[in-house]
């Protein structure tokens, strides 16, 4: 097929990391060039000090700890808001640093806390495990709020991609757990829904960075079987939780030329239903990852709506 692309993102899409995820081979390679491409994206140089931190903390019964990155303002002495965030990766790749010189630049912008979660990958650990390494995140982070600089009342979380279907899986957990309680989600280009049945997800088999392919590759190593069963957790697949009601303030977006595009518009709409406020942003003409190329007005434009969503949700006046 061909796609009306934003003309600023198409000299690029040559130098984009080309994903394609068939067998276990395939996704070694896939690994190596998203690490590679953290080391060659633009750093970021914080205006004001960051503080950053390598540690580990306690993870899901008779599991390993998972290890975190915290992130905090210096020399700050009052409590502020604090924000879960989970990397993306199709539940198979990223890590710690994949997403490090962007959770700096939101540290330096909005003053905040962000402790960034390194849980383990499918296929060598499926459902649950990803999912349960991030809730072990959340709840430590809201039991050492004190010490971290967290104001408990403004903790929410945030995730791009599978990380975004990881997020909305927490916040899911953390209802119905009774807690922590989060004030916000920030669901960037979701992967949501296993069943892989939306127009976008049907149509679009050859799109950039992410395509029909890769979702199956995606899920199927995430749950463990061939996706679309009469049986999965709504924790897995939060499309499939049936009751949205009670969960924290949304932001979603999605992009254009994405197969992710429709269940994240879906998933903002039964937020809406259900009572919960959610805004929804969609991106003309750009596809899956898109916003790695910094320089188009569309991308400065999705990291400036990202900023004002999270400085509006952790302050606790999202919707």
């Amino acid at each position: 097929m061909t796609y009306a692309i934003d003309p600023e993102l198409l000299p690029w899409l040559d130098m984009l990391p080309a994903v394609t995820l068939t067998d276990h081979e395939s996704l070694l390679a896939a690994r190596s060039s998203m690490a590679q491409l953290s080391e060659v994206l633009p750093a970021y140089e914080p205006v004001h000090p960051v503080d950053v931190r390598d540690t580990a903390v306690p993870g899901p019964s008779d599991a390993p700890d998972v290890p975190v990155r915290v992130y905090s303002p210096a020399n700050r002495t009052d409590a502020g808001p604090g924000l879960l965030y989970i990397h993306g990766g199709g539940f198979v790749m990223g890590d710690l640093d994949t997403f490090d010189a962007h959770l700096l630049r939101l540290v330096d912008e909005l003053g905040i806390v962000i402790v960034s979660v390194g849980y383990r990958l499918a296929p060598e650990h499926p459902f649950p495990a990803p999912v349960e390494d991030c809730y072990a995140a959340l709840a430590w982070a809201a039991a050492k709020a004190g010490e971290l600089g967290i104001d408990p009342a403004r903790l929410g979380v945030a995730g791009e991609s599978a990380g975004g279907g990881l997020a909305a899986a927490v916040a899911l957990l953390a209802r119905d757990r009774g807690g922590p309680r989060l004030c916000f989600q920030y669901l960037g280009i979701p992967e949501l829904d296993d069943r892989l049945d939306t127009p976008s997800m049907r149509a679009y088999t050859d799109t950039p960075i992410w395509n029909r392919p890769n979702a199956v590759y995606s899920w199927t190593s995430y749950l463990g079987t061939e996706p679309g069963g009469a049986d999965v957790s709504p924790y897995a697949a939060p499309a499939r939780a049936t009751d949205l009601a009670g969960l924290p303030p949304a932001f979603v977006t999605t992009c254009q030329f994405d197969p992710l595009r429709d269940e994240g518009i879906a998933y903002a709409q039964r937020l809406a239903h259900a009572g919960v406020p959610v805004d929804l942003r969609h991106y003309a003409g750009t596809f899956h990852g898109s916003s790695l190329v910094e320089t188009a007005a569309v991308s400065r434009r999705m990291v400036a709506d990202e900023l004002d969503a999270l400085r509006r949700g952790l302050s606790g006046t999202a919707g």
